[in-house]
């Protein structure tokens, strides 16, 4: 066993990491100019703002922030924006601080893109104390002249260890799978990349990525880059007899640009530990006629995140 397998074992745990995909033109050359820093000033203000408003219960803030389709994990499955404000809003809250750091944003289209960070906060909400540090990824889109919060999640950052499988891991209250073309068109395109990473097949991934992405774990771990993806997702380490996608459904908020999002099950092992059921989020934008993975972040499913600010 390679010598530094802990540090890769958070990445190899969970599956759903891809990123880049060669030359893909001109529209593509557009997009991009959104990863300059400006993109990253103005959507890491708009963040800020949201942690503030979470931590003097402003949900008047809450409502004209998140984007009509919004979406997000619960505790027992996703919300939507109706769900998501009263949560969001810090009813319930005490936050003390709260920090912001290793910022980074990723345009997807010229009107989507992913901030991530670092969140580390001290705060009790109903009474619980909150996890302390995590990663937080937020989806925004355009909506006429506004960025608008289109998903957000976090992955509390834990040593893979010593990870606690939840309670609630068994909880899903969305049902089954949706039928709709756009779910089954972008479920066919994540089966198949779960599939590659079962098998440590790299050049089967790599025809999946998208030309940016960035990727969060179950333990918190974050991946910017395409190289960092392929290398730890096709490594040796996990032993995957079979995977089960249930209660997928995809949000759509352009015709190019959706987000996927599922409950995972697993038969396999990451050495020696078994890989848990998870929530899983995918990002996918449409390169020419191909739907391609361009980022993502896994959660433990049933980890109770209602009380913290990703919902």
């Amino acid at each position: 066993m390679h010598s530094d397998w802990r540090k890769h074992l958070p990445a190899m745990l969970v599956f759903a990491t891809y990123a880049g995909f060669g030359a893909c033109g001109d529209a593509w050359a557009a997009d991009r100019t959104g990863t300059s820093h400006n993109l990253t000033d103005q959507l890491g203000a708009l963040e800020e703002r949201s942690y503030a408003a979470w931590k003097s219960g402003d949900t008047t803030f809450w409502k004209s922030f998140l984007g009509d389709q919004f979406v997000a994990w619960g505790s027992a499955g996703r919300l939507d924006e109706r769900t998501a404000v009263p949560l969001l809003g810090g009813g319930g809250c005490q936050i003390d601080s709260y920090r912001l750091t290793d910022i980074q944003a990723t345009a997807l289209t010229a009107r989507a893109a992913v901030l991530t960070h670092r969140t580390d906060v001290n705060g009790v909400c109903h009474g619980k104390t909150l996890v302390p540090s995590y990663y937080t990824a937020t989806v925004f889109v355009r909506e006429g002249k506004q960025w608008k919060a289109a998903f957000r999640a976090q992955s509390a950052i834990v040593d893979p260890m010593k990870a606690v499988r939840p309670a609630a891991r068994a909880l899903w209250t969305d049902g089954p799978t949706l039928t709709d073309a756009d779910t089954q068109t972008l479920l066919g395109r994540e089966q198949p990349m779960v599939s590659a990473w079962k098998d440590h097949d790299a050049g089967r991934m790599d025809k999946f990525f998208g030309p940016e992405m960035q990727f969060i774990d179950i333990f918190g771990n974050h991946i910017a880059t395409r190289a960092q993806a392929l290398k730890a997702w096709s490594g040796e380490g996990c032993d995957v007899k079979s995977f089960e996608f249930s209660g997928a459904k995809a949000t759509m908020f352009a015709p190019n640009f959706g987000v996927l999002t599922y409950r995972a099950s697993y038969d396999a092992k990451c050495f020696g530990q078994d890989v848990w059921p998870i929530w899983g989020t995918a990002f996918y934008v449409k390169h020419g006629d191909a739907w391609m993975w361009s980022g993502g972040i896994n959660v433990l499913a049933g980890a109770d995140w209602a009380t913290t600010p990703a919902g």
